[in-house]
């Protein structure tokens, strides 16, 4: 049987992870020390491993595919395909960005007033172009971690990874410029790619990954409303395309079926019900495949 060897990122990544497989219906099982999980797909061979190597492992053709995310394909230099971004991180369906931060006193406005200064970080190739770019000479220097504690003892920058800016916030750091805006993505190996089972493999994964990701911060709602009042509830309502109407066996009502923003739903829901909206569900959604 063929199978699609796949990365799973271990790390910051992971429960996220997961928990998207979950919703896109695999369900992947970890042992407490194990670094090859149980996935409930024989197509599939699983492996564990950290987001900032799997770029070289998928390269290697140890794995077919990984995610991971742009910016360490980036930082690594490796020669794999991007098949899709994958929009999610730790905390949120979101990019992420790494920022050149400073203190909150700092002299540094700009990139150019880092002629000569210390920067601490973990992407170093990615901000040694950056500076590059900028024409700015300064030593930097790999980060093992925390590295918003080693300004200004240690470094008088740190160009650190943010999705909301709060750590930066809570240590009283100010984000000078963004050096790299990245988002999560499906890799494949250039061989394996090339192979028509483990490429369709990989698409149909990545389909039905997206689908999850579209559906994470939505909802699905159904109402009866009057045929009378059908305007005026519409007009309340937002679609993902154009609401679904369907006759009811009353011949003066209809269902309304549509997909909204699961955080609008309050603000709306008080408005369909003045509209002469009746029956109204909330249902949850799994996957949208647009």
């Amino acid at each position: 049987m063929s199978r699609l060897k796949l990365g799973i990122p271990k790390g910051c990544l992971q429960d996220a992870t997961l928990d998207l497989f979950s919703r896109a219906g695999w369900k992947i099982t970890l042992g407490s020390r194990s670094y090859v999980p149980a996935i409930d797909d024989a197509e599939i061979e699983c492996l564990l491993v950290r987001a900032q190597e799997m770029a070289r492992y998928v390269e290697s053709g140890a794995l077919d595919a990984g995610i991971t995310g742009h910016d360490w394909v980036v930082e690594t230099g490796t020669a794999v395909d991007e098949l899709s971004e994958l929009v999610y991180a730790k905390q949120r369906l979101a990019r992420v960005r790494w920022v050149l931060a400073v203190p909150e006193d700092s002299a540094i406005q700009e990139p150019r007033h880092l002629n000569g200064k210390v920067i601490a970080t973990e992407v170093v190739h990615i901000t040694e172009n950056y500076l590059a770019k900028h024409g700015v000479k300064a030593r930097v220097e790999f980060s093992w971690g925390a590295t918003e504690v080693k300004v200004p003892q240690l470094a008088d920058a740190i160009v650190e990874v943010t999705e909301t800016g709060s750590s930066l916030r809570a240590n009283r750091l100010r984000i000078v410029d963004t050096v790299l805006e990245s988002a999560t993505v499906f890799i494949m190996n250039r061989a394996a790619a090339a192979d028509s089972w483990k490429r369709e493999k990989a698409e149909n994964l990545i389909l039905m990954l997206q689908g999850a990701i579209a559906a994470a911060s939505k909802v699905g709602l159904l109402l009866n409303v009057h045929r009378d009042d059908l305007q005026g509830v519409l007009g309340v309502l937002p679609a993902l395309k154009k609401p679904t109407i369907s006759a009811l066996s009353d011949p003066d009502w209809v269902a309304v079926n549509t997909i909204i923003e699961e955080a609008v739903v309050r603000q709306i829901l008080p408005k369909l019900k003045a509209a002469k909206a009746q029956g109204i569900v909330e249902y949850p959604l799994n996957k949208i495949v647009l």
